[in-house]
């Protein structure tokens, strides 16, 4: 069962998407990606909100997402964070077990 975490970080001045830059550049993504359970890590940005990022944070399970917010890269985070006086709003999504129904299959395309 995957756990996917959307994060809306909001800020002023272009700061959210400063800060995701930040944290690509700093390699502190890099590392995320590294940690054991992360499933994905990305930055999207709204097309029509340049002051909004979308952070797609996918784990394994509860224990991965437990140890990350356990180790150093929390601290690196918060850092930035408050760096760019970010706001947040998050959501939390557990994995379907079963996957797409078949009923939806018909409207993707592959």
């Amino acid at each position: 069962m995957a756990i996917t975490v959307n994060i809306y970080y909001g800020g002023v001045n272009g700061n959210a998407r400063k800060f995701a830059e930040e944290m690509v550049s700093s390699g502190v993504v890099r590392d995320i990606r590294a940690e054991n359970g992360n499933l994905k890590y990305e930055y999207f940005f709204p097309m029509e909100d340049d002051e909004t990022v979308l952070l797609i944070d996918s784990w394994k399970d509860q224990k991965a997402i437990n140890a990350h917010h356990a180790s150093p890269m929390m601290a690196k985070i918060m850092a930035l964070r408050e760096k760019y006086d970010l706001r947040m709003k998050v959501e939390r999504y557990v994995s379907d077990e079963n996957g797409i129904p078949e009923t939806d299959k018909s409207f993707i395309k592959e």
